[in-house]
Order: structure tokens, then C-alpha cells, then sequence
């Protein structure tokens, strides 16, 4: 369980969108804190191969190695 206190103008928009959408605010709220994690995870991921000196991974490798070449 997670309780966070949002200034009003934050929550006034999550109230708004959650209106127009008819999905829960919580909705809202975990795919908001999903895709943050996931970016700093992958941020972090990044920092971490930029301080070990490793070679960048080509664009075209990861295309391939992750199938979406297809």
C-alpha cells in the first residue's frame, strides 16, 4: 500500500483524465510509477556500462537481438 500527496494542480488533472476516461486514478498512478522505473532502470543500466568503459551496442544489433527486425 502507497500513499502519496499530489499538489492540487496534479491531482486535479489526474481527477480530470480520470473522468474522461472512466478509469481509476490508481490506474493512472501505477502506469505513471511503471514507466518512471522503468526509464531509471534503464538509465541506470546505461551509466553503469558508461562507467565500466564497455562499447556501445549498435542500434541495428539490438533491432535484431530483440526480433524487431521482422
Amino acid at each position: 500500500m502507497l500513499t502519496v500527496r499530489l499538489p492540487r494542480n496534479l491531482e486535479a488533472r489526474l481527477n480530470k483524465l480520470s473522468t474522461r476516461t472512466g478509469r481509476a486514478k490508481s490506474f493512472y498512478a501505477k502506469k505513471a510509477i511503471s514507466e518512471f522505473l522503468d526509464e531509471q532502470e534503464d538509465y541506470l543500466i546505461a551509466l553503469s556500462r558508461l562507467e565500466e568503459n564497455r562499447p556501445p551496442i549498435p542500434l541495428e544489433e539490438v533491432v535484431k537481438k530483440l526480433g524487431l527486425d521482422r
